[in-house]
């Protein structure tokens, strides 16, 4: 859903674009949302796991650690988040929203926290850190955004500007790796 057989690829070199915001009650940015999302953490480099997103238009996944090794997937999603599970020198084992798993260069990530709505739904965007303060979008599935510090089952979560709080069970790559 969120990559490119590399078959598919070929035949079709068009980018996948993905859902939408669907406007909900518009109200604007307030303070506690100014800022929402954290700046990258570098200070655990070397631990795995841990939360990465992609940091490019274009990432190949490849079957091993390697550029002899044949690619996968094309991955057409930035920010698409993933689950560093290996480290080999400067290549990532990884691990995507569906589950599957392969070998990335370490330049095509980035710290930065991304999440991907994973909600069968809509999912509500709020105002505040809980579900009585006003709702101010609702998102579709598979939406990316970034992410800041979750608290207390809720996250900072930016799309494309729309920023707010989503509920943390509703999103993928938020929690512990």
């Amino acid at each position: 859903m969120f990559r490119w057989n590399i078959r598919q690829s070929i035949v079709a070199a068009r980018s996948v674009i993905m859902g939408r915001i669907v406007t909900g009650a518009a109200i604007a940015c307030t303070a506690a949302l100014c800022g929402a999302v954290a700046p990258a953490h570098a200070a655990d480099d070397d631990k795995v796991p841990y939360w990465a997103s992609i940091d490019t238009d274009l990432a190949n996944l490849r079957v091993g650690p390697g550029e002899s090794y044949r690619i996968d997937w094309v991955y057409r999603r930035p920010h698409l988040p993933v689950k560093v599970i290996r480290r080999e020198g400067p290549w990532r084992l990884i691990e995507d929203p569906d589950g599957d798993k392969g070998w990335m260069r370490d330049l095509l990530l980035s710290r930065q926290r991304a999440a991907l709505v994973k909600a069968k739904g809509l999912v509500e965007m709020h105002a505040e850190p809980n579900s009585s303060s006003p709702m101010l979008w609702r998102v579709q599935p598979g939406v990316i955004g970034l992410l800041g510090d979750c608290k207390q089952g809720w996250c900072p979560f930016d799309v494309e500007g729309h920023k707010g709080f989503v509920d943390q069970e509703t999103l993928w790559g938020a929690g512990a790796p």
